[in-house]
């Protein structure tokens, strides 16, 4: 049996795929399917606030605190639920970025000197960034959407209103396909390991033309907020690790740009394994309810 994207649905109206879903194949399918999309977007949430406290002050121990009374979600966050809220109203994502940053206008590690210039601009006008924002903040779209086509639609749209250089944009697309991808990908698939990883990669890699074959040595310790300097590392760091937990902690201990690099790899590594139960609560409890209320609507209109 093979499941095509419509007989999967794969980002809508879960309980009617299921009915659709006939043989012990479509209900194993399923039930990985489930497992992996349990309330989607945390990914990026997750990454943002595990390296929130290391944005500026970076860290090269893997076993660092995951979450304690020093880390916040940041600007990663905000943008991140800026972007879902407009999905989920059909908005317009300028004006929810703009509503929504303005709502949170000191957030931990505050916001870059041009786009917080937006933000405080009565009349914000995109300014040619390739800044990584645009990929990190792009993730909800990448579970509306109903085919890749329309991921890229939408992410180009994500991203255009604030980094409409070209590099910004690639960067926006390539990190929506990448868990478009390995959520259709790794729905069918069990198996999970560094081979099954980059066949999942490949159309993302192919369609970026990014290198992902990435020195270590040539990246750790080096704060690069571009996204062509971030999202082929985020890429790499994926292919190479063998839980959520384990991308989130190579991601921050990088000595990068801790947040916005862990909260790419957080958004995509959410499409491959899933994320624990008990660092899903965690994270949650640094959100308010407004925050809260957008993940729970998302996924209940999106996948529930």
């Amino acid at each position: 049996m093979i499941l095509t994207q419509d007989k999967l649905k794969h980002f809508v109206s879960l309980k009617k795929t299921e009915q659709n879903l006939i043989g012990a194949l479509g209900k194993r399918v399923l039930n990985n399917f489930k497992k992996h999309t349990d309330l989607i977007m945390l990914g990026a949430i997750i990454g943002d606030i595990a390296g929130s406290r290391w944005e500026f002050n970076p860290t090269r121990d893997y076993n660092f605190t995951l979450f304690s009374e020093h880390n916040d979600f940041t600007d990663d966050t905000i943008c991140t639920l800026a972007i879902a809220d407009a999905v989920l109203n059909n908005g317009d994502y300028s004006e929810a970025l703009h509503q929504w940053c303005n709502q949170y206008p000191h957030p931990m590690g505050g916001y870059g000197a041009r786009f917080a210039s937006w933000v405080r601009s009565s009349n914000p006008q995109p300014f040619t960034s390739y800044g990584n924002g645009a990929a990190m903040r792009v993730s909800p779209v990448a579970w509306a959407a109903k085919s890749r086509e329309e991921v890229l639609r939408l992410a180009r749209r994500t991203a255009e209103c604030t980094h409409n250089h070209s590099e910004g944009i690639k960067g926006a697309h390539a990190t929506a396909i990448a868990i478009y991808d390995c959520a259709k990908f790794f729905a069918e698939n069990t198996v999970i390991n560094k081979e099954t990883i980059t066949q999942a990669l490949q159309g993302v890699v192919e369609f970026s033309n990014y290198n992902i074959n990435i020195d270590k040595s040539a990246v750790e310790n080096v704060f690069d907020e571009t996204c062509q300097g971030t999202v082929p590392v985020a890429l790499w760091i994926v292919t190479n690790s063998t839980s959520f937990e384990d991308a989130i902690r190579q991601a921050v201990s990088l000595g990068a740009d801790a947040d916005t690099l862990a909260a790419i790899v957080g958004s995509i590594a959410e499409a491959i394994w899933g994320i624990p139960q008990d660092m899903k609560e965690r994270a949650l409890e640094y959100l308010p309810n407004s925050m809260k209320n957008i993940i729970e609507t998302f996924y209940k209109t999106y996948i529930d």
